[in-house]
């Protein structure tokens, strides 16, 4: 395998601008593409059975570069407690992380259905095998033009396992640094963490953000609150429309000094079930509702899908499931009230789910007397009738609009106020 630069002596090394489209990928099919069949046990370990975002990218529709039917979309895929994205802009595709070693089949299948025989880049946002395990069914399927990892070498098996299906194809593994843009498309990739070494493997994740047009896509791997302060620190744009919520939901990521920065329309979560090792933690949760974010969760919602024109941003859900919001956030869609938004979509403009008039239970007393509800720890105001409201402990009231604005608070992206 070619040797990976060590990430301590990184020093502005930009992964290549690949020139090959996703279709048409001159020897895609031949002996590199894998030999057509989905990895058994004996390929691997004896397990492998089968909004408005920030508006500092460039193209994206309106951009000087931007193709007409220009197209982006991005599958957060239902692999359980682990993550997988898969992101395909003008025909160039990225796959963010693969699922577990049991992953493999399924991956297989996914660019198999949607017919991908070729990835621009793979990026193993860290060595555990929840994240890489289930990329030898990618790498059997398509071939890969760039793969980004936070380490060259690691004695962890999935990742020697997926070593070794990048050996077949010649391709070694590039450790990128913070601060490296690439492009895929007509969309912009900012490797934003890890920003230093961490005892923690987690905390070494591949932090990235996607830029398409005026919306954005913040994928945090399992990064931790520490990585999370580093990131913070840089200073580097943080705003996105779309959060890949960071370790499953876990209440050690996605802490309110990042949240403030990133400030999510929506948030996806990756897990297996409420409850399932911890994640999602009630704590994370309680942050993410306090941001004003619209969640999914895989184990809800299944796959989720989202697409953008560059200016807003559409889901729909594989269960056909609306977008938690406010207190369902917490409790679950058990309690989603009827038409809250569209069921298994929502878009900014489209669907408001946190315009319902307030209950004669929410908001307490005097409630009614303020125009606006600040959240004192999110620094996000709302409508007195928004269902993101936070707990009564953590309120703020404001007679007028311009008095949130000024004391730093910003607009709920749900009731928009």
């Amino acid at each position: 395998m070619v040797a990976a630069m060590a990430f301590a002596s990184c020093s502005n090394q930009q992964p290549p601008d690949p020139a090959v489209p996703l279709s048409g990928q001159p020897g895609a099919e031949g002996a590199d593409a894998g030999n057509g069949q989905a990895p058994g046990p004996e390929d691997g370990d004896g397990s492998l059975p089968g909004g408005t975002g920030g508006t500092d990218g460039t193209g994206g529709p309106g951009g000087a570069d931007n193709p007409p039917g220009s197209v982006f979309t991005i599958w957060f895929i239902d692999v359980g407690r682990a993550d997988s994205a898969l992101v395909v802009c003008d025909g160039h595709a990225m796959l963010i992380d693969g699922g577990n070693p049991g992953d493999s089949s399924l991956i297989y299948s996914f660019l198999q259905s949607h017919g991908i025989r070729h990835l621009d880049y793979i990026v193993a946002t860290h060595p555990h095998k929840d994240h890489v395990g289930g990329l030898p069914g990618a790498l059997n399927f398509a071939t890969v033009g760039t793969v980004l990892s936070p380490v060259g070498t690691s004695d962890l098996k999935a990742f020697e396992i997926m070593s070794k299906y990048l050996d077949g194809q010649g391709i070694g593994v590039t450790v990128p640094c913070a601060g490296d843009e690439f492009r895929l498309g007509t969309a912009s990739v900012k490797i934003l963490g890890p920003i230093n070494d961490s005892e923690d493997t987690n905390n070494t994740s591949i932090v990235l953000r996607v830029v398409y047009g005026k919306t954005s896509f913040l994928f945090t791997g399992d990064a931790g609150r520490e990585e999370e302060a580093d990131i913070l620190e840089t200073g580097y744009d943080l705003k996105s429309t779309v959060l890949k919520v960071g370790h499953h939901g876990s209440n050690s990521s996605t802490t309110y000094p990042f949240l403030r920065e990133v400030m999510p329309d929506y948030a996806v979560i990756p897990v297996k079930e409420e409850g399932s090792n911890g994640v999602p933690g009630e704590k994370a949760l309680s942050r993410l509702r306090d941001a004003g974010a619209a969640v999914f969760r895989t184990d809800v919602h299944g796959t989720v899908t989202c697409v953008s024109d560059g200016e807003t941003v559409i889901f729909t859900t594989e269960k056909n499931v609306a977008p938690l919001t406010g207190q369902q956030i917490l409790d679950g869609p058990d309690v989603a009230a009827p038409g809250s938004a569209a069921p298994g979509s929502a878009a900014p403009g489209s669907a408001t789910p946190g315009s319902a008039a307030p209950s004669d239970t929410e908001g307490g007393a005097g409630q009614n007397h303020y125009a606006y509800i600040g959240n004192i720890n999110s620094q996000v105001f709302h409508s007195p009738g928004c269902r993101s409201l936070p707990l009564e402990k953590n309120r703020v009231y404001f007679d007028e609009r311009d008095e949130a604005v000024a004391k730093g608070f910003r607009p709920c992206g749900l009731c928009n106020p």
